[in-house]
């Protein structure tokens, strides 16, 4: 531990800059990150305040198996077809891809479009089949 404190203190500039780095990158990944909800979490949300499931997948992932009355909008066209959640801005949104990466993205779109109460499900589609909750195919 005493020759670490004696590398800072020598290396002052090199050990600043390495902690600025490391805050730079905290501050990347918190500004990326987007409310997470386990599958349980999400079961919870659908039933009791009326939840909308939004997969961003693509359309033949979607048709092998989805989650019951989810709207499908892969990822790459929600941009321009976020309109067609509008009607839905009020209800909670619940985001899910196939590993739980991608919904952040899509996440963030749709709070930039306004959208205050929008999550996304931890493990995706994945996690949701592995614990043997419902799917529509």
């Amino acid at each position: 531990m005493a020759r670490f404190i004696d590398f800072f203190i020598e290396h002052w500039i090199l050990s600043g800059l390495w902690v600025v780095l490391f805050a730079i990158l905290i501050a990347y990944i918190k500004s990326k990150a987007a409310k997470s909800l386990s599958p349980q979490q999400a079961t919870l949300v659908i039933n009791r305040e009326n939840g909308v499931v939004l997969d961003v997948r693509e359309s033949k992932d979607f048709d092998r198996g989805h989650i019951v009355d989810a709207i499908n909008i892969p990822l790459a066209k929600l941009g321009e077809r976020a309109v067609e959640l509008d009607k839905k801005k009020d209800q909670p949104i619940i985001v899910v891809c196939q590993m739980g990466h991608s919904s952040g993205d899509a996440v963030k779109l749709l709070q930039d479009r306004g959208f205050a109460n929008v999550s996304k499900m931890a493990g995706g589609m994945t996690e949701w089949s592995i614990q043997n909750l419902p799917v529509v195919r």
